[in-house]
């Protein structure tokens, strides 16, 4: 039986309708699947960021502890270094006082006397030389020439042998030294410094820690005492 043109028509429009409606569904379909996938995207990136902004404020943080860990170090190191300077000032004024009382034995001509020929007969004992140049403060050269033969004869009587002793005419040590003698021997190439400085710089390296102790208390902290 032939469909009528209303027919046809009204077939046509229900089957338009149809397609329009599945187009409508496969649309929203795909808008809700687009969604879903740019929403996914969008959590992927603005985590990948924010873990970024988190790693990067997170090394600017080790680094601001980084930068006052080496600053404190730099303060307690320079702090640390101004205590020591502070307590090696102490011990080398204590060092200078030593010298300057030291200094006030050349004035006691008796006592000056003693010392000197003590450090002339050490200095012979080292040397074991027969021909000996002593070498002294100008000042003090009458001195010394009226120790010379009762040096030699001591010196004979201990150890069996003869020295000659004569002072240099020409060299003398510093008018400003404490005093003392510098024995010379081989033309010079051999020599035993017995000054009154010298032989308070050999004691004054015994003493360091000592007076440090004095002065300070002891240093827990030190392993050795030199």
């Amino acid at each position: 039986m032939a469909l009528s043109d209303a027919d046809v028509q009204k077939q046509i429009k229900h089957m338009m309708a149809f397609i329009e409606q599945e187009a409508n569904e496969k649309a929203e379909e795909i808008d809700a699947k687009a969604e879903e996938e740019f929403n996914i995207e969008k959590g992927r990136l603005v985590q990948q960021q924010r873990l970024k902004i988190m790693e990067y404020y997170e090394k600017k943080e080790k680094q601001v502890e980084l930068q006052k860990k080496i600053q404190s170090s730099n303060m307690l190191n320079q702090a640390r270094l101004k205590a020591l300077k502070v307590r090696e000032d102490h011990v080398r004024n204590v060092l200078d006082e030593a010298r300057r009382r030291l200094g006030e034995v050349i004035h006691d001509t008796s006592r000056y006397r003693e010392v000197l020929q003590l450090l002339i007969i050490q200095g012979l004992y080292q040397l074991t030389e027969p021909h000996i140049t002593l070498r002294v403060r100008q000042a003090d050269v009458p001195l010394v020439e009226s120790l010379l033969e009762s040096v030699q004869q001591q010196y004979k009587h201990m150890t069996k042998k003869d020295v000659t002793l004569k002072i240099d005419p020409d060299n003398f040590l510093p008018s400003e030294s404490c005093g003392g003698v510098d024995l010379l021997a081989s033309k010079g190439r051999i020599k035993v410094s017995n000054t009154l400085e010298t032989r308070l710089e050999l004691i004054a390296q015994q003493l360091v820690p000592e007076i440090r102790c004095a002065l300070f208390g002891r240093n827990e902290n030190r392993k050795f005492n030199d």
